[in-house]
């Protein structure tokens, strides 16, 4: 008998009439032998039972294993026991289909990933709190120029404490590290996170080869640097050039001294000096460009810093319609940083923001501080004067370039040299007429 419900009731049935007949005889006294058998009938009855209903639950722990090792190729089939069989049949086979679509999507995106990861240009790194080597890609392989790697600590023997600065590597910042290999020094750039995976602690390390980028930087660099000394000298020499020649021939055609050819050489000769003192002061100008100094990091007072700012700007501010205004959020807002370095940075920037409001009604000049939203500490120099031109905002921290008559150019490039040396940015936004302002992060 296929159909489950009718073989479970015959045998149901049988086992009730063989506990009947045991009754049955048990209180007719028709004979203890016939009473043992009838009672072994019964208990081999619901042992049967008990298999047969058993059955059923082998066959769910059949499924449920299949699930649990990931085996989708069986396919059950029990229409011939009755439809409730069938529609069980049916989503155990549906339920297992969509195991196996889900987990061909999990290695279809897992194929993707690595993929990705493999060709992408960005050398990955990952590793666990021991240091074994959980992926590394293609290009990590290429910039490292090694074939596998196990263990991060393998690394030391490429770089010195190579492995061991990746492993204790802060994972807030991007750092830079300078790389020997095969003879070739190459600047990598560092940047490291920190992710629990099956509830163990790795580390994600990504390493990018910068060293082509910092030489066109540097080449780019350079060349901006060239053409300002070259300009600047060759205004210098040219009229000394000229003057010279013109003292040559007045020496040559000179046979008697007169007064008005003394007069000449004389002018001619302290406007080479003046010249000369120029070009002078200028190469000096661009010696304090290299030199600035390393900064003495403290902690201190913003409102302190503002307070000896405005006594220094009063002087300037003296006899001009400009307000100078001052906001500080938090009151007691400290910064890390060297006080003298951070107060030189921004007198250049307030007394440039009072000589573009010279001939403005109604300036105002405003320094502020304040955090903001990665909790940095910033400073902003804004005024509502003319604004700088588009063009020239990203040239106004170039050494000697500057907009103004009698500006020496160097002011605004020293700031941004400051503000780096303590490992901060500043940047500039103007709309003009509106607002330029300058912000300093620390």
């Amino acid at each position: 008998m296929n159909n489950f419900r009718i073989a479970l009731i015959i045998r149901i049935l049988l086992l009730s009439a063989s506990i009947g007949l045991s009754a049955f005889l048990f209180f007719t006294s028709a004979g203890i032998l016939l009473f043992i058998l009838s009672l072994s009938v019964v208990v081999t009855g619901v042992v049967l039972l008990i298999k047969y209903v058993d059955r059923t639950n082998a066959e769910l722990a059949n499924f449920l294993q299949s699930i649990n090792y990931s085996d989708f190729t069986l396919h059950y089939d029990y229409s011939k026991r009755g439809k409730s069989f069938k529609q069980v049949s049916d989503q155990f086979n549906k339920i297992l289909e969509k195991f196996k679509e889900t987990r061909n999507e999990k290695e279809e995106s897992l194929n993707y990933l690595t993929t990705v990861v493999q060709h992408i240009g960005v050398g990955l790194i990952s590793f666990d709190s021991k240091g074994e080597v959980e992926l590394i890609n293609r290009a990590c392989k290429n910039i490292l120029r090694i074939n596998s790697l196990k263990n991060i600590s393998t690394l030391n023997n490429i770089g010195p404490n190579f492995g061991d600065f990746i492993r204790d590597i802060s994972t807030r910042k991007k750092v830079t590290y300078k790389l020997l290999s095969g003879g070739e020094a190459i600047q990598i750039l560092i940047h490291a996170t920190d992710f629990r995976m099956r509830g163990q602690p790795y580390r994600l390390v990504a390493l990018q080869n910068i060293q082509s980028e910092i030489e066109e930087t540097e080449i780019d660099a350079w060349q901006k640097i060239i053409r300002v000394l070259t300009h600047e000298i060759m205004n210098s020499i040219t009229p000394i050039s000229s003057l010279a020649s013109t003292l040559k021939i007045l020496l040559n055609e000179m046979k008697e001294p007169d007064a008005e050819t003394l007069e000449d050489i004389s002018s001619a000769v302290n406007t080479i000096k003046k010249r000369s003192e120029g070009l002078m002061n200028f190469v000096d100008k661009y010696r304090s460009i290299t030199r600035i100094p390393k900064p003495n990091r403290h902690n201190f007072s913003v409102v302190s810093l503002f307070e000896r700012i405005k006594i220094l700007m009063d002087s300037a501010l003296a006899g001009r319609s400009i307000k100078f205004r001052t906001e500080i959020n938090p009151t007691h807002l400290e910064i890390n940083a060297d006080s003298d370095l951070i107060e030189q940075v921004l007198i250049n920037i307030l007394n440039n923001a009072i000589q573009a409001l010279s001939e403005c009604e109604n300036g105002i000049v405003t320094l502020s501080a304040m955090i903001d939203n990665h909790s940095r500490a910033m400073i902003k120099v804004s005024d509502n004067g003319p604004g700088i031109a588009e063009e020239n905002i990203e040239r106004v921290f170039i050494p000697f370039f500057t907009t103004k008559k009698e500006g020496s150019g160097i002011g605004l490039s020293l700031s941004q040299q400051i503000i780096r040396r303590h490992g901060g940015n500043i940047y500039i936004t103007s709309k003009p007429n509106v607002e330029t302002v300058f912000t300093i992060r620390l």
